[in-house]
């Protein structure tokens, strides 16, 4: 009697290693080879294009700098054909920018030399994961992603699905969101204060391939700034009064998942620096330890500041900066996305009956028509405490919305736009216009001040370049005077580089006293 056939197991996934060591070639393809993958190696570039050539790999794992080009010239060629590989890019230590430029040019995830074998085998492990699952899914979901144009899984799109709106601001969110959350790249998502930011961080999560793993949600500016080392990081049995155990922190609980920081521009400069070393070594030391634990996380931090100007002030990090802001994702505010207006009163409205289990008045027109006079500086947050006031003043089967908004003097009207616009028109944010009149003709006192003027916009520069070098070359001045012309203190100040401030000081013509330069230490 013959035994049944046993089943068809996976094939190995095919990795090819690009390196121009031999011995460094020979030490990856041996640790990937006891990993159960089958690996082909290549010296160059030429030898590297060849072998894609004549066959397809789940992973490509390729050295920055070759002797006949760059690694970035292969990740490019792989893109530009649309080649399903996932390329992991391996630069030298401390090269932050080239891991910037890999990771913005579309690079799955990047390694730093000396390679920690360890570290190796994990981000090579998720490459291999993700390229096979992004097969499945384009495989299982071609009919759904031909008709949305966005090839994510099931839980994605649910994800994405809760930012409610289709107006083309939205979309293109949406579209960048399934696009750059197939990599390891940090992502910075930037917008005002009620957009939704956390909605974007998390449909960021569920469409990676991180998505079965956890997301850990971080209000940076809530942590006193005592406890953010050991919250972040973790802390050891007896590291500080009051810890009679081991505690893991934020970066061990969303390992293989997502660290998401919201309100990452109110993180103290001392926790910076801390911060910046655990995303470059992707390592961390818990609070008590004298030994460091690796950590596999995808960082994406939220922000409603302008980040680009607290690095100029000096308030954040610029290295930190660069490392957090490879991919930008920017959330439109409200008045910027008018047409989404009935949607999201909708969702919102039945949201607001889910929980409290009653059954909430109709939105018609009427009841829509005040709120498309309103600068909604707020956003969804203001829209959504407006449809709560409404429903709460409400009587019958119609939202008293006029009401709702008499109650909230932060929402008055404005003239810029007429209240009787149509839902279908987008406007910016309104102008100053007289207060309503109410039943008896005399407004309530409480309401007589109406919206605040905008300010007038800062002129635009003529010339962009000379008006940036000339900020740059005033912030490098001031901090060159108060370190007495010290390069070395000047760029620890700065969160540079020797070598980067010299740069700068040749570039920008800034005269450097020759006392200052004998007794300079590096």
């Amino acid at each position: 009697m013959s035994s049944p056939p046993s089943p068809s197991l996976p094939a190995p996934a095919h990795i090819l290693v690009v390196d121009d060591e031999p011995d460094l070639r020979t030490l990856y393809e041996l640790t990937l080879l006891r990993e159960g993958y089958r690996v082909e190696a290549a010296g160059s570039l030429a030898e590297a294009r060849a072998c894609l050539d004549e066959r397809s790999f789940d992973a490509v794992i390729t050295d920055m700098r070759l002797p006949d080009g760059l690694g970035l010239d292969l990740l490019k060629q792989l893109r530009a054909r649309q080649r399903p590989e996932r390329c992991v890019v391996m630069t030298a230590y401390g090269s932050a920018e080239n891991a910037v430029e890999a990771l913005k040019a579309g690079a799955f995830d990047y390694l730093t030399k000396p390679v920690d074998l360890k570290q190796f085998r994990t981000v090579v492990a998720s490459a291999v994961q993700g390229s096979r699952e992004t097969l499945v899914i384009a495989a299982r979901e071609m009919p759904h992603a031909a008709e949305t144009g966005l090839g994510t899984p099931a839980i994605g799109q649910q994800a994405l699905d809760r930012l409610v709106g289709q107006s083309d601001a939205l979309q293109a969110v949406k579209q960048r969101v399934a696009k750059v959350a197939r990599g390891m790249a940090p992502v910075l998502v930037r917008g005002e204060s009620g957009t939704g930011k956390e909605l974007v961080a998390r449909a960021l999560h569920a469409c990676s391939q991180r998505g079965h793993g956890p997301l850990v949600a971080v209000n940076c500016g809530a942590i006193p700034e005592n406890l953010l080392e050991a919250e972040f990081f973790g802390a050891r049995k007896g590291s500080y009064t009051g810890a009679q155990q081991d505690r893991e922190g934020y970066f061990q609980a969303a390992s293989g998942g997502t660290l998401f920081l919201d309100e990452i521009g109110d993180l103290p400069l001392a926790m910076q620096s801390k911060l910046l070393r655990a995303i470059q070594e992707r390592s961390i030391r818990p609070l008590g330890s004298t030994q460091e634990v690796p950590v596999d996380v995808r960082i994406v931090s939220a922000t409603h500041k302008d980040l680009a100007a607290d690095v100029l002030a000096g308030r954040f990090r610029q290295d930190l900066y660069y490392r957090l802001n490879v991919i930008e994702v920017v959330v439109p505010p409200l008045r910027e996305r008018r047409e989404d207006l009935p949607l999201l009163c909708q969702a919102l409205l039945d949201r607001i009956a889910r929980e409290s289990g009653l059954a909430v008045p109709r939105l018609n027109e009427q009841a829509m028509a005040p709120l498309y006079t309103l600068p909604l500086a707020g956003n969804v947050r203001e829209l959504e405490n407006l449809l709560h006031r409404a429903v709460a003043l409400s009587e019958g089967d119609e939202l008293a919305m006029d009401q709702a908004l008499w109650l909230n003097g932060s929402a008055l009207p404005c003239e810029a736009e007429a209240p009787a616009l149509s839902p279908g028109v987008t406007g910016e944010a309104p102008a100053l216009q007289a207060t309503p009149q109410g039943d008896a003709g005399t407004p309530p006192p409480a309401l007589t001040t109406g919206c605040t003027p905008p300010a007038p916009p800062n002129p635009l520069p003529f010339d962009l370049q000379a008006y940036l070098d000339e900020q740059e070359r005033s912030i490098l001045m001031q901090a060159l005077e108060d370190n007495q012309f010290n390069r070395t203190a000047t760029a620890a100040r700065l969160g540079l580089s020797l070598r980067q401030i010299r740069y700068r000081i040749e570039r920008l013509n800034i005269p450097i006293p020759q006392d200052s330069e004998s007794h300079e230490a590096g």
